[in-house]
Parts: structure tokens; sequence; C-alpha cells
């Protein structure tokens, strides 16, 4: 039975559209419901909605071919179009299911961190930051990017700020990201105004076809691509740029720690691979320099040094932080690798880095539940007393390392051959060394969590007291996701393997 045939016409036909504006409505909504229970349900059904929307569209972009929407019948480029593709499905449905998997844990984990009075309005936030994070990825038109960036964006800072009831620091992290955020739209809105004044026109298509029919264009577009290159560097804690990741991680409220992990930096990553293989083209010599020299080296470095931050790190938060520096440094790689075979495992890395972080920070924010555990040292026998949630992270550590048999050890291995026939025998040794680093700063955690001894409580063993199901169910989700795709259960890995090879060849074909 064919499966797209059981999702609605209607549904289909307007589901671009339906993805964005649904949780952009229900936000504001949200934001004035007096029950508290009842604005979680609206924002878990709103995501649910939304996720079997984006995956009706992905099936269908596999199926029937990349779609356009055209908002109000207005065609590009005078009109704003939003594009679904091969680029593009993959991470749209990507965001939508982490929406629903955090908003599942939401329910345990607000009630914990989330005054009474401000539950609603913190859903509502949430669920503007997801629609941002949903129009980045769908929309055809430059400047809507911008928009739907800062929606993304100045709800993120809210719901961060929102977690200074359960740490003070929370205050100061949205600050920093605020302004790190600030700077990092300013520079990407700014690139706009120079592609603008060089090709007239904010249709990402239009401008493609524009730029290619001027070589590249003059120095105005070589400007605009390097300011777009910096702004959304900022946006995906591209290192040196990272410096407002760690304490937006570590300090706010752990759902928004599992979806800003998930997805933030993968939305920008997924701009970033847009304009530089698409609005622009490898062809011209700017791009290629950037992509070769630049993306590669502060990927490299970004690799490297998180990694060796992640080691010297106190609070386990933290140090899953800087990890996730770390591994945008491998997708930068893949994307400065600049061949299909290069792009699509940074592609893959982004996809299974996103289940595999998601994960980890799941389990962290349920021993914060049960123990307030945050510093490494107190992982001390949690073994015993969270087996289930211990194990989940586990899991999730190996995988972050590339074990093999998980997520983590497909995308690295996709990522190594890539190296290898490229002939960049340095980039091999480098993710080798950098999984190396991976097991120790992940393997200290393990150690104490497996060979240490429980602590005491009032002069007695710590019992055993696992964290609610709530939260078990979507983290042992994510896991048995990771297993599959090392394991190719259910031909997963298969799966997830050819939609990163279908995006690669998508950049490919138009950037030449």
């Amino acid at each position: 039975m064919d499966i797209l045939s059981l999702f609605p016409a209607w549904l289909l036909e307007q589901g671009p559209a339906f993805v964005i504006v649904l949780p952009l409505l229900m936000g504001a909504i949200v934001a004035i419901l007096p029950s508290r229970t009842l604005a979680w349900w609206a924002a878990l059904i709103v995501t649910l909605l939304c996720s079997v929307t984006a995956f009706g569209l992905l099936l269908q972009v596999y199926s029937e071919g990349a779609s356009l929407y055209t908002m109000g019948g207005w065609d590009p480029p005078h009109g704003i179009s939003l594009v679904v593709d091969a680029l593009s499905a993959p991470v749209l449905l990507l965001i939508a299911a982490m929406a629903v998997v955090t908003m599942v844990y939401a329910m345990p984990a607000t009630i914990a961190e989330i005054e009474p009075k401000k539950r609603a309005p913190f859903y509502a936030a949430f669920l503007l930051c997801f629609a941002g994070l949903m129009g980045m990825v769908i929309t055809g038109d430059a400047f809507n990017v911008f928009v739907f960036l800062e929606v993304s964006s100045i709800s993120t800072y809210a719901i961060v700020a929102m977690g200074a009831a359960r740490d003070r620091r929370a205050l100061a992290a949205a600050y920093n990201y605020l302004i790190m955020g600030s700077i990092g739209a300013t520079f990407f809105v700014i690139g706009l105004g120079f592609l603008f004044m060089e090709t007239g026109t904010l249709n990402m298509a239009d401008m493609s076809r524009i730029l290619a029919d001027l070589d590249g264009g003059s120095r105005v577009a070589m400007v605009g691509f390097g300011f777009i290159v910096v702004g959304l560097g900022l946006k995906m804690a591209m290192f040196p740029l990272h410096t407002w990741l760690p304490g937006a991680y570590a300090y706010s409220p752990t759902m928004v720690s599992v979806f800003l992990a998930s997805t933030a930096t993968k939305a920008a990553l997924y701009l970033l691979l847009r304009f530089t293989f698409t609005v622009f083209d490898p062809s011209f010599n700017y791009d290629i320099v950037v992509v070769k020299y630049v993306l590669v080296g502060v990927g490299v470095v970004g690799m490297i040094f998180a990694s060796l931050q992640a080691i010297f790190q106190t609070d386990a938060r933290r140090t899953l932080a800087y990890s996730s520096v770390a591994q945008v440094g491998y997708m930068l790689l893949g994307v400065g690798i600049a061949t299909a075979a290069g792009i699509a495992a940074g592609y893959l890395h982004l996809l299974n880095h996103a289940i595999i972080k998601g994960g980890l920070f799941l389990a962290m924010g349920a021993f914060w539940y049960r123990f307030g555990i945050t510093r490494v040292t107190d992982f001390n026998g949690l073994s015993k007393t969270m087996p289930w949630t211990m194990g989940a992270f586990m899991i999730s550590g190996l995988s972050l390392i590339g074990v093999p048999f998980t997520a983590g050890f497909v995308s690295k291995v996709n990522l190594t051959i890539a190296a290898a026939d490229k002939g960049w025998w340095w980039a091999v040794a480098v993710i080798v060394v950098t999984s190396v680093l991976a097991i120790i700063y992940i393997g200290r955690i393990l150690l104490a969590a497996y060979f240490g001894s429980p602590p005491e409580i009032d002069g007695e063993m710590a019992k055993r007291n696992e964290a609610p199901l709530m939260m078990l169910i979507p983290m042992w989700i994510l896991v048995f996701l990771s297993i599959s795709i090392g394991s190719n259960l259910f031909g997963l890995g298969d799966n997830f393997v050819m939609a990163s090879e279908r995006a690669a060849n998508l950049l490919v074909g138009i950037g030449g």
C-alpha cells in the first residue's frame, strides 16, 4: 500500500504553509490559556500535526519530486515561495519530530523547572521558536529567512531566560545569546542587502540565476557572501563564534537544551548549505575559497579545541555543549570536502547528531530532575540508582564517540571515506584523534557512573529512583533510533544514508 495515499490531498497541498502558520497562530492562543495542562496538550498536538505533515511532505518529495508553494497565489520572484525538496524535507521532519519528543518530555520537566504562572507563556514561546525554525528551512525567499531567523531567536532568548527559576545563570546566558545572536542576524541581513544591490531580487532561485549570469557577480556579491557566512556561523556556533552556546545549553530549562541542541544549529547549517551551493556556486572563485579553506579550517580547529575544552569541564552539561561545537566541526568538514560523498556525510551527521545529542540532554535533564545532578563528580554510582536513564546516556554517549552499531559510527565512517577519497588523510587523522578525545570526556562520566559508589543520603546509600516514564520514553525512542540507524534495523540506516545522498546530489547538481 502506498503510504502517501493515507494523507489527505489538501494537507499535502497546503502542508508547506500549514507547518508554519499553525504553530504561529497557536502560539498566540496558548499564551492566554488559563490551564497549564491545556497549554501543554495544545502545544503537543500542534507539534504532532506538524510532524505528520512534514512526514507526508518528505514522502511526496521522494515520490513526486520537489514542490513549490506560492503564498497568496503570487508567483516568485514577486511573491513569497515555500520550497520543499530533498534538502529541506528531511530537516523539516527532523525539527518537527524533535519538537514532539521534547513536548512529551516537557510535562514533568517544566513542572520542576518553570514557575506555574509562566508555563503557558513558556509553551507559547516554544511554539514560536518551532515555527521560526520550520520557516527558516522551508522558505524560498532570502529576506523571509531573516524574518523567521529572528522569530526563532527572540523566542529562544525568552525560553532560555526562563531557566532562571532553576539557575540564575540562565539570565546571563540568555543575555549573551541575545547579543551574539543579534550580531549574527545583523551580519546576515547586511549580506542580504549586498545581494539585493547586486541582483535586485530576494527570491533565492532568482538570485542564483542572476549571479550565474554575472559569473559570480562583482565584489558586492563577494562581500555579501562573507557577511552571510559569518552571520550563519554565529547562529550555528561555528568555532570561534560559539561563545554563546555553552551557557545557553547548560543553564536553560532542560527541554530547551534538548530542542536547541537537536535543531537550532542544524537549521543554521542547512541555511549555510542552501546559500553556499544553491544561491552561490562553488564554481565562483570566492565561494570555493571560503568552502575549502575557511569552513574546513574553522571546522577542524573547532573539532580539536572544543573536544579538548570538553575534557576539562566540571559541569556535565557544559561538556556536552562543547561537544556540540566539536560536532559542528565534523559537519563543516563534510561541507568543505565539497564532493557529493563529503556533503552527504556532513548532512548525515547533521541528522544523526540531532538524535544523539537529544538523547544525551534528555538523560542529563532526568539526572537533575531526580537528584539535582549537573557536575561530573556527582555521577558516582548513578548506574545503580537510575539504571535505565544511565543506560540511555551510555548508549547515546557511545554513539557520539562513534562505536559500531550506532548512528555516530555510520556518519563518521562515511565522513572518513569521503575524506580519504579526496586524499585528505590529515582529515582522517583529525577524525580519529577527536573521536579518541570523545572517549575521554564521555568515558570519565561513564566510569564514575558504573564504577563509582552511590552517594550516601542521611547516612544511607542512595536507593534506586528512576526517572518518570514520560522522561524515559522519549530518551529511549532516540536511543532505539540511534541503534537502528547503526545496525540498519528495518532498513533505517539505509534510509538515512539515502536521504543524505539525495540532498548532496541536489546540491552538487545545482552547484555544478
